[in-house]
Parts: structure tokens; C-alpha cells; sequence
């Protein structure tokens, strides 16, 4: 590939944080809409019921067929395997409509009843939901083209405008009618699929045009292009690198289209069985990642207006693991599936990529788990003044509300450092390796859903966070097991990461006791407080880590939009 995988990678990663950051706050402010003038039973019944409708359905049908393709992608480049790729990544429809017909049952019968007035506006919505899963779906094949060959503006532009779709319409009816929220979610689902599908396509439409104009330019002697337009400055810098891009035209963007001229086999066997190895995977994922959902949508613990409490707390509280971590999370999954080899040994590999893939595995473990700590610190003291701020006086009332967000503070830093560390694992691991954790995720997944109830039952909803943050625990020490195994060998240690130096952390902790202490103080020296001690905690951070940020800078010189 010529494109620089790592450059593609930081630029993807810095580029989702700032435009999840400005989309996650329009969402965050419908949310405080809803809390404040419809109601949280309407906001757990969308929130809670609904998008695990929603995550459920996507990850099954997309998340083991994804990352295979991209792991295999690595390795093969020639149009047979592309024709495989482009196969498998079209599986993804039949799946989701296979899924939908068992989940729909399951979300409409089994899972605890809807109050009366709002049982036929859930009944329509699952369904819209079902259905935006499954048009979202079809452009698959050209979302994964777009990953592989580092299309990142285009990735977040069509994620930007895909949640201001989604937000418009979703508030353009229930500021009309407030009594039809849960249908006005349903169609907002509907049109932001709608707009994914025809914003891929479309891109692709003009891309491939211009492309093959451009080929057809560089291929024809020098006296015979006059009658083809001379290649502006936009296109030679996209098309420069592109000798490897497989598509000539829409179509092959389908499946079955581009042929594959070795054995003719539709799909690739190895991929088949790396997809079937993440998928056992998955399945435990998506338990580990939306547990506390499946055990309140199954069971009577908690109420739809608690549940909304809880989701608006966690939602507030993953704030930067959704800005941030996952954003971070997925380009540093693709930067590794890109560098390292799966099926071999880091000895027997290239030692440049090895020492920079451990260079970059440090540099993220330091950046996240720092982030984890400051979101700890900080969210012990202003866990209370942001919750006011986002519901009003009387979400706050009881301080169940603060007790949740402090607690979930931890897990914060526990996800930031989870999500690195398990990310490498998988992007490395064979499929021999992969089968063998799922057994232990198995593990994981059984104890979680165990520990939600019974600590559920005894602390309430902060039982929840309590069973999180034990189970993240757990595949964190895994993870960093495997870490330190498979770097011993060479004398290199990237969990040196996870030591946030003596520099910040005794700011850091100086900081926390410093606010804790003004917790209670009128709100300007609260909030002046919190400010001054933030920037020192960063200041001292970046006086450790003085090459790290000269690294940044770099790159950020780079990265300049023209």
C-alpha cells in the first residue's frame, strides 16, 4: 500500500475526536431537551430499548466480518482477493435481515412491556430501527473501501452529516409534537440510513470518474491527450498513490461483479474461518459492552425513568471514551492489523516496524490512560456541577445521579487503558489465539452478567459500574499478559505506557485534593479552582513528556487542511 499507514491512522484518529466532539454535543443537547420537557421514560425507552436494538443488530451482522476483511486485506491485494473482500463484506445484509426477524421478537415480547401509551409508537420504531440496520448495510462494501485506501475526510463528513440528519429531523417533529418523540426517533433513524447509503455512493460515483479520466490520462502517449482534460492539483494529489485502487466503476462495488480469475471461488476459506473466529468473539463483546442494558431490558431492576438516569449518567460519564478512546481505538486497530503479522513471530519480523509499533503502543497507552486519570481526578469534585447543569435541579435531587458519575470516573480510566490494550490483542492474534480468549471471554461475559445482577440487587444501579470496572480489570491484566510476553523477547516494554512519571502524577493528585477540598465553595471559585488546576495538571504533563508533544506537533504541521 503506498498510502503511510501510520500518518492515515493519526490523521483518522485526530480528525473523529474533533468531529465526534461537535456532533456528540448536538446529541448530548437533546438529550437535556428530552430530560427536561418530555420525559425519561421517552428517553430510557430510545435510549436504553432502542439503540440496543440498534448496536445489537450492527455489531452481529458487521463486527467479525470487519475485522477479518481487514486483517486478510493486509496480507492479499491482488482483484481475486479484492472479489472475495467485496463478497464477504456483502454478507453483512442477508445477516442483519436473518437477525432482525429473532431480535424483533425478542425486543417486542419478550423484553419487559412498554407503558400503554407508548406500546404502538415502540412497535413502529423497532421496526424503522430494524430497517435502518439493514439499509446501513448496503453500503458496507463501500465503507470498507473507503477504510482500507484511508478516505478519512470522507469517513468523518458522512459521520457528521449522518448525525445532523438524524438530530434535525428527530427535533423538527417533536418540537411540533412532543407526545410523538418515539416516533420521530424512528423516522430520524430511517433517513440518516438513507443518508449514509446515498452519501457512499454517491462519493463513489464522482471518485471513480475522476480516477479513470486521470488513469487514462497518464497512460496515453503525451500528443494523444489533448483531447483529455489536463489532471488539476486536487486530483494528482488524490490519485498520486492510488496505483493499487481495485474499482473501475460502481457496479464492482456489488457483489459478484469483479471477477476473480484463480480458482473462481465467490469467498476467500482463510477469511471464512477468521470471520467465524471473531464472531464467537463478538457475540461476548457486545455482552461485555452493552451487559447492563441486556440485564435492565430482561429483567424488573430498574424502571424506564431509571434506566434513563443511568444511561444519561453513562452517557455524560463515556464522554471521552466516545471522543476520545474509541475514535483512537479503532485507527490504532487498523495502524496494527496494517504492521504487524499475525501468523508470525515478532522476532522473525521487520524490526523497524516492530520497534515503531511498540513506539506507538506506548505513546497510546501513555496518552489514554493519562486522560483516564484526569477524568478520575476531576470527576470526584464536578461530578455534581455537571449533572446540574445538563438535567436542572431536580434530576440531581437524591444524589444518585453524582454518585453514579464519581464511581463511573473509574471505569474510565479502566476502559482508556482496556480498549488499547485488548485492541492490540486482537489486531495480532492469530485465529488459534482468538479462539482460545474466547473462552475466556465466555468467562468474562457470564461472571459480568452475574455480578450486574446480584450487585444490582444490593447497591442499586451503581452495581453496575461495580461489575463493569471487576470485569474490565480482568481483561486488562489478560491483555497486558500477552503485551509483555510477546515483547520480552526483544528487550522492549511498551507498558511502560500505563506510568503516568512522578512529574504528573504528583500534580495530579496534588490537583484532587485541592478541588475536593473547594467542592462545596460558591460556584465561580468552584469552577476558577477546577480551570487552574486542569492547566497545571496539563502543563506539568506535557514539561514530562516533552518528545511525545514534539511528536504531535509534528504530525499536527502535517495534517493541516488545505
Amino acid at each position: 500500500m503506498a498510502r503511510n499507514v501510520l500518518e492515515s491512522s493519526l490523521l483518522g484518529a485526530g480528525f473523529s475526536i474533533i468531529f465526534q466532539i461537535l456532533c456528540r454535543i448536538l446529541t448530548f443537547g437533546i438529550n437535556a431537551y428530552i430530560v427536561r420537557n418530555v420525559g425519561r421514560e421517552v428517553l430510557g425507552i430510545m435510549n436504553v430499548r432502542l439503540l440496543l436494538l440498534e448496536s445489537t443488530l450492527l455489531f452481529l451482522s458487521r463486527e467479525a466480518i470487519n475485522r477479518a476483511a481487514l486483517s486478510a486485506n493486509s496480507q492479499q491485494r491482488d482483484k481475486c482477493s479484492w472479489a472475495q473482500l467485496i463478497n464477504q463484506m456483502w454478507l453483512t445484509v442477508p445477516i442483519c435481515a436473518a437477525l432482525c426477524a429473532p431480535c424483533l421478537y425478542i425486543w417486542l415480547h419478550w423484553l419487559s412491556a412498554v407503558d400503554a401509551p407508548y406500546s404502538a409508537q415502540y412497535e413502529f420504531a423497532c421496526y424503522a430501527v430494524a430497517l435502518s440496520c439493514v439499509l446501513e448495510l448496503v453500503a458496507e462494501s463501500a465503507v470498507f473501501v473507503a477504510q482500507v485506501f484511508c478516505f478519512v475526510k470522507l469517513k468523518i463528513m458522512l459521520n457528521t452529516l449522518h448525525i445532523l440528519v438524524r438530530s434535525a429531523i428527530f427535533l423538527w417533529i417533536v418540537i411540533g409534537d412532543r407526545s410523538v418523540a418515539i416516533n420521530a426517533f424512528a423516522f430520524a433513524q430511517l433517513a440518516s440510513a438513507v443518508t449514509i447509503v446515498l452519501g457512499q455512493y454517491g462519493f463513489f460515483l464522482y471518485y471513480i470518474k475522476r480516477f479513470n479520466r486521470y488513469k487514462l490520462r497518464q497512460q496515453q502517449p503525451v500528443s494523444k491527450t489533448k483531447a483529455i482534460p489536463e489532471a488539476s492539483s486536487w486530483e494528482r494529489s488524490m490519485f498520486a498513490h492510488m496505483d493499487d485502487f481495485p474499482i473501475t466503476k460502481l457496479s464492482e462495488l456489488l457483489p459478484g461483479v469483479l471477477s476473480c480469475s484463480s480458482d473462481g471461488a465467490y469467498f476467500n476459506k482463510e477469511l471464512q474461518t477468521l470471520t467465524l473466529s471473531f464472531v464467537k468473539q463478538g457475540v461476548l463483546k457486545q455482552i461485555l459492552t452493552e451487559g447492563e442494558k441486556y440485564v435492565m431490558s430482561v429483567s424488573p431492576v430498574l424502571s424506564f425513568g431509571e434506566q434513563a438516569t443511568y444511561d444519561v449518567v453513562n452517557n455524560l460519564g463515556s464522554m471521552a471514551a466516545r471522543f476520545i478512546f474509541r475514535p483512537i481505538e479503532d485507527s490504532a486497530y487498523f495502524y496494527f492489523t496494517q504492521t504487524i503479522a499475525r501468523d508470525t513471530r515478532l522476532t522473525k519480523q521487520l524490526p523497524e516496524r516492530v520497534r515503531q509499533a511498540s513506539s506507538v503502543l506506548n505513546n497510546l497507552l501513555l496518552g489514554v490512560s493519562s486522560i483516564g486519570l484526569l477524568a478520575f481526578t476531576f470527576g470526584q469534585s464536578y461530578s455534581h456541577t455537571l449533572l446540574l447543569l445538563y438535567g436542572g435541579e431536580d434530576f440531581v435531587a437524591g444524589g444518585l445521579p453524582q454518585l453514579l458519575l464519581q464511581w463511573h470516573c473509574l471505569a474510565i480510566y479502566l476502559l482508556s487503558v482496556n480498549g488499547i490494550s485488548e485492541g492490540y490483542m486482537f489486531a495480532t492474534n492469530t485465529s488459534r489465539d482468538i479462539d482460545k480468549y474466547n473462552y475466556l471471554m465466555a468467562i468474562f461475559s457470564i461472571s459480568f452478567l452475574v455480578l450486574s445482577y446480584i450487585l444490582t440487587g444490593t447497591f442499586g444501579p451503581v452495581g453496575f459500574i461495580f461489575a463493569n470496572c471487576i470485569n474490565m480489570m480482568g481483561r486488562i491484566l489478560y491483555s497486558t499478559w500477552y503485551i509483555h510476553r510477546q515483547y520480552q523477547p526483544l528487550g522492549l516494554n511498551p507498558l511502560q505506557g500505563l506510568w503516568p512519571g512522578k512529574l504528573f502524577g504528583g500534580t495530579i493528585l496534588i490537583a484532587g485534593l485541592i478541588c475536593y477540598w473547594y467542592r462545596n465553595a460558591v460556584f465561580g471559585t468552584h469552577i476558577g479552582v477546577g480551570l487552574a488546576t486542569g492547566i497545571l495538571c496539563l502543563f506539568a504533563w506535557a514539561l514530562a513528556h516533552r518528545d511525545l508533544m514534539y511528536l504531535v506537533w509534528k504530525y499536527g504541521r502535517r495534517f493541516k487542511i488545505d
